[in-house]
């Protein structure tokens, strides 16, 4: 049994200092944590449609329809929270995400029922 506390214990790879990490991101506007978050989405998604470099490597649309469809419902129930000067671009990127998962798909859903379009409305392309 060690005589040192939890805080006490120096900062390791294996060993974050989770009350330094508390505090940091207690500084951090809920806007900018709401941002972060869509923008990692788009991220992610682009990668699971093939949008990058990558191309096809590591395409995946099931796991990109569950991305798009998460953007959508974080940018819906944001949308009074964070302004407009945050929100429309990341609008304008989740439909282009949208377009890119109906022109990718082999059977693309019917209007109103692809990801994310239960929040956005019908995508047409």
């Amino acid at each position: 049994m060690s005589d040192t506390s939890p805080s006490e214990t120096p900062e390791t790879p294996g060993n974050p200092d989770f009350d330094a990490m508390a505090r940091d991101i207690a500084e951090v506007p809920a806007v900018e944590v709401i941002v972060t978050v869509a923008v990692n989405l788009m991220s992610a998604a682009a990668v699971k449609l093939g949008l990058t470099e990558e191309g096809d490597t590591f395409k995946d649309l099931d796991e990109a329809r569950k991305l798009v469809h998460a953007l959508a419902g974080l940018l819906d129930a944001s949308a009074t929270e964070i302004s407009s000067f945050h929100a429309a671009p990341l609008r304008d990127g989740l439909k282009s995400l949208q377009l890119a998962f109906r022109e990718a798909s082999l059977v693309p859903d019917e209007p109103g029922k692809g990801p994310g379009e239960k929040y956005t409305g019908a995508i047409y392309g």
